[in-house]
């Protein structure tokens, strides 16, 4: 069983384009993780969404704003001058607002990024 579940702080804007003949999307970024045991050290995790996933990731997240993502670990082989080389990344399937909705709201202006106003619930009317 692969699955993968990390949050963490992206470490940069996500990186958004359209690759093969349909133009499909792609989101690539990269979170830092603090290690549970270690919590001086961090790791820096490369991710990559696609189609819907990546356009959401590239809409609602942006700089050192907090997310969680779920998905599988891929290892990828290449050849680059002769040598077999390898690319360890995260396929994400799905991602989570982390945070408080005020820090959400703060990144989301001061990057200049679509503002998004979540409305507030009034739960005084509700039957439980």
């Amino acid at each position: 069983m692969n699955i993968v579940v990390l949050k963490g702080r992206l470490t940069h804007e996500p990186e958004l384009k359209q690759v093969g003949a349909n133009q499909t999307s792609v989101c690539d970024f990269t979170i830092a993780t603090d290690r549970r045991f270690e919590r001086d050290k961090t790791d820096f995790i490369s991710c990559q969404a696609w189609s819907k996933t990546a356009e959401f990731i590239s809409k609602y997240f942006s700089k050192g704003q907090e997310i969680a993502v779920f998905g599988e670990l891929h290892i990828d082989k290449y050849e680059k001058d002769g040598e077999n080389r390898y690319i360890t990344r995260i396929k994400v399937d799905n991602v989570e607002f982390c945070g408080s909705k005020a820090e959400n709201h703060f990144e989301k202006n001061q990057n200049n990024k679509t503002d998004i106003d979540f409305e507030e619930i009034d739960d005084s009317d509700l039957p439980f």
